[in-house]
């Protein structure tokens, strides 16, 4: 599809198996996408909920309350730890997360399909990774997120490190989803460092000097999808923007993309203006997530024309993964993927 706007898979894609979403993804909108996802499969679907277990086990921590909390519309009790007392903070180890073991299953079956042709040569294996800031926040009270935060770190490097040492780098493809930051330089969420933006570079900086080169390096900035609504709209790209420019000019190395979201009612040119003072480093794709299945190719298309009148050369996505979507639905979307790509 030459003249074909590139595609970016975000992370989960709602299919059974890791084999599933290959072989889907690669008949669907493989040579569109230079990186394809496992899909986050079985216990990972839900994003980083799966590393509740992680929390749950280590002996360091227990339980400070129980609270009602309503995300996206969505309610649920959820338990917040707390740093046990008289526990040394550098002592704790979160021990393995299970990224590490899941990309390497994952990679295995990709690097078989890609071996005998079913996905196309050249095509990287993508590994979506979220931040310490994300689990933690999500997880431990307020009074000791910064307690835990390094720790957490230290066991997301490790996997980083070991995912690394078992995919060759230049097939690899690495990709931050920065989630609970975005959301507190937005104002709705919470975190315990005091400037939500220059924190938040601090520390996907220090992050990203682990991913070596020639793996890519992207960023997924996200608002949230529980229940397919956003924690909190955006008001406009403005922070997404201003994320954006802060990773290029902070991360030491390429960085190769930078993801945003676009609301399915958001084709209004306020939404859009802050893209005027976008400044990418060479090299840098944008992907706009404007792919909404519910108003189709009609829709995008008053999103991308909206878009092209201030960027140009950038890809397409849907705002967050999409792996809480029923089976059925998958193919329609990415079928509405390709469409959207021949604009």
């Amino acid at each position: 599809m030459t003249g074909a706007r590139r595609v970016l898979l975000v992370g989960s894609v709602g299919l059974s198996d890791p084999e599933t979403v290959f072989r889907t993804l690669a008949g669907t909108v493989g040579e569109l996408a230079p990186c394809l996802p496992d899909g986050e499969c079985g216990e990972r679907t839900n994003w980083i909920g799966w590393q509740r277990r992680v929390v749950e086990r280590n002996a360091a921590f227990e339980v400070g309350e129980r609270r009602q909390v309503r995300i996206g519309g969505v309610a649920r009790t959820a338990d917040m730890y707390r740093l046990k007392e008289g526990i040394d903070p550098d002592s704790v180890d979160f021990g393995s997360l299970g990224y590490a073991d899941e990309a390497i299953r994952s990679w295995g079956i990709f690097k078989r399909l890609r071996d005998a042709g079913e996905i196309a040569a050249g095509t990287r294996f993508q590994v979506s990774l979220p931040t310490a800031v994300a689990v933690v926040s999500s997880n431990f009270m307020p009074h000791s997120q910064a307690a835990v935060e390094p720790a957490y770190e230290r066991a997301l490097k490790r996997e980083l490190a070991r995912i690394v040492d078992r995919v060759p780098r230049d097939d690899l493809a690495i990709q931050w989803d920065v989630a609970q930051e975005v959301l507190a330089a937005d104002g709705g969420w919470a975190v315990h460092y005091d400037d939500p933006i220059d924190g938040a570079l601090e520390r996907l900086a220090r992050l990203s000097s682990h991913v070596p080169e020639p793996c890519l390096l992207g960023f997924h900035l996200c608002y949230g999808d529980p229940g397919h609504k956003h924690v909190k709209e955006p008001p406009d790209l403005a922070v997404c923007v201003a994320f954006a420019n802060g990773l290029c000019e902070r991360v030491s190395r390429q960085v190769d993309w930078v993801h945003m979201p676009v609301p399915k009612d958001r084709s209004d040119e306020a939404y859009f203006a802050p893209l005027a003072n976008i400044a990418l480093s060479p090299g840098t794709r944008l992907y706009l997530g404007l792919v909404h299945m519910t108003d189709g190719v009609a829709g995008a298309k008053r999103r991308l024309d909206r878009a092209t009148k201030l960027v140009s050369g950038f890809g397409i996505a849907t705002e967050c993964g999409f792996g809480r979507r029923p089976p059925e639905t998958i193919a329609p979307l990415l079928g509405l993927h390709r469409e959207i790509a021949r604009l």
